[in-house]
């Protein structure tokens, strides 16, 4: 068995290699090692002659703000600055708060790459490459409350607070049947402010917020898996998003986004399996 994981992991290097190979020339130096990219995949990615990468700063498993020199970092700008070194373009990072505005500025053609959960909303205008890491949804509940369980929170007369337009609010609007979601901002401010039944989210934001408040507690389980995968806007041509599918399955393959996920100290994110 281990002989044939061995294969299969050789395999899928391989392949990546290959698809790289069919979307660039031959090597070239600047400052360091490159691939000269193909003209229709510069076109499709960097139009302007720069990458821009949206940076959600809301999701901290994605990005984080350095507070030394307060840019951000973690996997998502470390992701987008070794694609804009693999281009040979500037890399600008440009910051939001929320997922949902990011989806938002996407429509706005100010955007180049993003870093989103794949909802089938967002993928009317993303082009989205397989996941890189998957995260997981939960509730957080009053510490005195009677939900249970996840299965107790879709009830008539529960109120769940969520960001809008987040993965878990699209996920959450498609398959609630009795719950009510109310949506702001900030889905834990609003849980907090309005005493509401419920919040759901990210687990990494809900679980650090819980250790900080006991009045509040997490519920076992979660009610979705969270799959975070880069994009870029529809509509552009197809060499972009091959080349950056490919990016995507090598960066998880050479172990980037483990380190990544490792340096930016998010241990419970998963990286996600091979496409």
């Amino acid at each position: 068995m281990a002989k044939i994981a061995c294969a299969a992991a050789i395999l899928t290097v391989a392949l990546i290699s290959f698809v790289l190979a069919q979307t660039a020339g031959s090597p070239s130096q600047q400052g360091t090692l490159m691939t000269t990219v193909s003209p229709d995949v510069l076109k499709d990615l960097a139009p302007t002659g720069k990458l821009r990468a949206a940076i959600n700063l809301g999701n901290m498993v994605l990005a984080q703000k350095d507070p030394a020199t307060g840019q951000p970092k973690g996997i998502t700008p470390d992701l987008a600055r070794e694609l804009g070194r693999r281009l040979g373009v500037p890399v600008e990072l440009v910051p939001f708060d929320a997922a949902g505005k990011v989806f938002e500025a996407v429509k706005t053609g100010a955007l180049d790459v993003m870093f989103l959960a794949i909802e089938p909303v967002r993928a009317n205008e993303i082009a989205f490459t397989a996941p890189y890491v998957l995260i997981e949804g939960v509730y957080m509940v009053p510490k005195d409350s009677k939900i249970a369980g996840v299965a107790d929170v879709d009830r008539d007369g529960i109120r769940i607070g969520v960001s809008r337009n987040s993965a878990y609010d699209l996920y959450l609007t498609r398959t609630l049947k009795h719950a009510t979601l109310v949506r702001g901002d900030d889905g834990i401010a609003l849980f907090v402010k309005d005493k509401l039944d419920a919040a759901g989210g990210v687990k990494q934001p809900l679980v650090a917020y819980a250790k900080t408040n006991p009045n509040v507690r997490i519920l076992d389980g979660r009610f979705m898996e969270i799959r975070q995968a880069m994009g870029t806007p529809k509509g552009r041509g197809d060499a972009g998003a091959r080349y950056l599918g490919a990016f995507v399955e090598e960066m998880k393959a050479s172990g980037f986004v483990a380190d990544a996920l490792k340096r930016s100290n998010q241990p419970d994110a998963a990286v996600a399996p091979a496409s």
